[in-house]
């Protein structure tokens, strides 16, 4: 098969290929992620599971957890086995699979419902595994080492998944909450089958060879056996701590920042008046609005840093403005439960919610140049997985404490205190981590020796999710 070399945009056609199976496949997860939580605490007689907030908490940080450790073993099968292009589609089949599972009527199941619903989420959380370590490593592979085109095409990717994150609430949240939650993991579904339809049909057209074959069978052993007996330098060694305590560290933004899906849902819901002109807008709608912020401030961020160019912030210290934004955010929120009083009755303006997430996706813009970018420059090459696995599993720890902090809200009168308490404890956290990257940012800077030009602008993050 031969890679069509028909351009759009200046970029291969096979590039808007692969924006569309992103956009939907992250319409389908973005829209059963704004709901899963509002669906286990709706009440039975509306479809739900009437579990408690700290029940459906507990259970979304352990779905988090998996959807970030499965990819580091679906990273390996498709290196070594299946290929990236078999295993995006196998991934797409299995998590439209899981999506249609939570989607059958609890009516038809009976007392199977509670073991239908796990086994959906399983197959999401496999699904998920196999897709999303391997979609993103083909928008690189269109590409020649050295192309200038690269950046932009990542850019381009990036809005794909930022538009299927913030269409998905309003469409499959609507369709949830007013309509039927069943009905609703269905929708989510369908945007996968067309992911999946879109590879299967157009792929061999638009991508040719690539992603056919595993990478690793065409990688000679020969060089890596060597490396792998050579000791680290002490070079290599100080790098690598800068890459276990940016990834230790990134529990704190990640688990202030996945309350977005979880607790903060939750306050959107029961918390917040979302009554527009005399309509009550959905609450998984506020969902879209932290993918809205990202396409809107992404290019101002870029063109900030692009501006500054060699007077632009480090790397780690993007990574502590980062933190301190998160803090920032949950004060806004603290200043929302005080406003209750405790009264469970009293719905806070939406704009509270509006103006946290708008923080938060300030922080996320900017430790979003860090992350795998860090790792991929900083890493020896002979641990280059295992370091990039220590990353995925503190973002996997922190979606499970995230879930943690969130379930300690609590039920009945208690709940404006303790959200008070889990606000202000997350704002706190913030700051204080922070002011500890800040304090060690020249000493990060040093033990990178020279991996970050000054004038670098990075933009590895474009395949990240914007959460």
């Amino acid at each position: 098969m031969t890679q069509s070399t028909d351009t759009l945009l200046g970029h291969p056609k096979g590039l808007f290929l692969l924006f569309g199976t992103e956009m939907w496949e992250r319409f389908s997860y973005y829209g059963m992620r704004a709901i899963l939580v509002l669906y286990l605490i709706a009440a039975v007689e509306s479809g739900g599971f009437g579990w408690t907030n700290s029940e459906a908490l507990a259970l979304y940080g352990w779905f988090t957890m998996a959807v970030y450790l499965t990819p580091v073993l679906g990273g390996w099968i498709a290196d070594n086995v299946l290929g990236q292009r078999k295993s995006i589609i196998l991934g797409g089949i299995l998590m439209a699979a899981g999506h249609f599972t939570l989607g059958t009527p609890q009516a038809w199941l009976g007392d199977a419902s509670e073991s239908a619903f796990y086994i959906g989420l399983i197959l999401l959380c496999c699904g998920n595994g196999l897709f999303k370590p391997n979609i993103s490593t083909l928008v690189g592979d269109l590409y020649q080492e050295g192309d200038s085109r690269r950046d932009g095409a990542f850019t381009i990717f990036y809005m794909g998944i930022n538009i299927g994150a913030a269409i998905a609430p309003l469409v499959v949240g609507y369709v949830a909450e007013v309509i039927n939650w069943q009905l609703g993991f269905i929708v989510a579904g369908f945007g996968m089958v067309i992911s999946v339809i879109m590879q299967l049909v157009l792929a061999n057209k638009y991508l040719g060879d690539i992603g056919v074959k595993p990478s690793a069978h065409g990688i000679s052993t020969k060089g890596a056996a060597a490396a792998k007996d050579t000791p680290l330098t002490a070079e290599e060694r100080d790098r690598v701590k800068v890459i276990v305590i940016m990834s230790v560290i990134s529990i704190v933004f990640w688990v202030s920042y996945e309350q977005a899906g979880g607790l903060l849902n939750i306050y959107a819901k029961d918390f917040t008046d979302r009554h527009i002109f005399g309509w009550e807008m959905p609450a998984s709608w506020l969902q879209s609005v932290s993918a809205i912020f990202v396409v809107m401030f992404a290019p101002v961020f870029a063109g900030l840093w692009t501006k500054l160019g060699d007077k632009q912030p480090s790397s780690p210290r993007k990574f502590a403005f980062s933190l301190l934004l998160v803090g920032i955010g949950f004060l806004f929120m603290v200043a929302a439960t005080m406003q209750q009083g405790g009264d469970l009755n009293v719905k806070v303006s939406v704009l509270y919610l509006i103006v946290t997430y708008m923080f938060l996706v300030f922080g996320e813009l900017c430790i979003s140049p860090i992350g795998l970018s860090l790792v991929s420059k900083l890493a020896p090459i002979k641990y280059l997985s295992l370091l990039m696995g220590v990353w995925f599993a503190c973002s996997a720890i922190a979606n499970k404490v995230a879930g943690v902090v969130g379930g300690l809200i609590g039920e009945g009168p208690e709940q404006i205190n303790n959200a008070l308490s889990i606000f202000a404890g997350l704002a706190v956290s913030g700051f204080i981590a922070g002011g500890l990257v800040l304090l060690m940012a020249d000493k990060l800077v040093e033990w990178m020796h020279g991996a970050e030009a000054p004038a670098q602008v990075e933009h590895s993050e474009l395949d990240q999710d914007p959460i």
